[in-house]
């Protein structure tokens, strides 16, 4: 999965310990804030004070766009899923509910990153209306939610309830809301069909849909994209970490007593090593 942090800017790359990073955000600097919240998630700072402090943030009012975004608010929700803590479980079903629309994608992402179904039903409810609803809100960048994060959510956390109301998103207009709704669909039913779509999305037009579809055959460790990923016309770095995935996969499924590497492990290892 990639790395949903936003830049921190005035942080000119800032030294800090943990204990200096909790003082900061519970301070009234808000670009101290901002940088601190990105910092703990950053360096995986989990102490009992430093998932606190992140907590009390995402309830924070005093960072605030002209247009009604929380920065800080998101930057809290990320951090706290790279802790790995179902603390804040609880608190980010609520960001579901957040009036800004990248508060509630970072909550999705992060709910999907800790792991625990208890979320499944509020992010379910994020689908209401199915892709009729899933429209772009008019003079902003985004439609109605953050539906590619809500359904990569639902996949990772093995939400088979979930199904008919995933299906109709294969359809949707969007291609990369597509491309989840088959990531989420294949991880849920283990249908090669599913992979196969985003294989043939890897010869797409546009990079940052192969992009993207390199990342979610990553994701679900999809065997057959090997050969196809190797050779997607994208960056290399991308396609290794896309292979990566493919590897990880393969291998927490299919682990041996003692260690082995299989003929698949090695295929794919080698076209890891032909892109070095």
């Amino acid at each position: 999965m990639q790395d949903y942090f936003e830049p921190a800017p005035e942080s000119g790359g800032e030294s800090l310990t943990p204990e200096q990073a909790v003082a900061n955000l519970r301070g009234a600097d808000l670009g101290k804030r901002y940088y601190a919240a990105w910092w703990l998630g950053r360096f995986r700072v989990s102490t009992p004070e430093a998932v606190g402090s992140l907590l009390a943030a995402l309830e924070d009012e005093s960072d605030r766009t002209e247009d009604g975004g929380y920065p800080l608010r998101r930057n809290a929700a990320r951090a706290l899923g790279k802790l790995g803590n179902r603390q804040a479980v609880p608190a980010l079903v609520r960001c579901l509910e957040n009036s800004d629309y990248y508060v509630r994608e970072a909550a999705a992402q992060s709910l999907e990153m800790l792991g625990d179904p208890a979320c499944v039903p509020a992010l379910v409810r994020l689908l209401a209306g199915g892709v009729a609803a899933a429209v772009r809100v008019p003079g902003k960048p985004h439609l109605a939610q953050p539906y590619d994060a809500v359904l990569e959510a639902l996949g990772t956390l093995g939400a088979t309830e979930a199904m008919g109301e995933i299906e109709p998103f294969l359809e949707h207009p969007v291609q990369r809301v597509q491309y989840a709704a088959f990531r989420a669909m294949y991880q849920l039913t283990g249908k090669p069909i599913y992979g196969d779509h985003l294989v043939r999305a890897l010869q797409g037009d546009e990079l940052q849909l192969r992009r993207s579809a390199l990342m979610d055959l990553g994701a679900i460790g999809y065997l057959p994209a090997a050969e196809p990923i190797a050779e997607t016309l994208a960056e290399n770095s991308l396609k290794i970490i896309a292979l990566k995935g493919l590897l990880e996969y393969h291998l927490a499924k299919n682990s041996t007593e003692p260690p082995a590497l299989s003929d698949d492990a090695i295929r794919v290892m080698s076209l890891m090593d032909s892109l070095l």
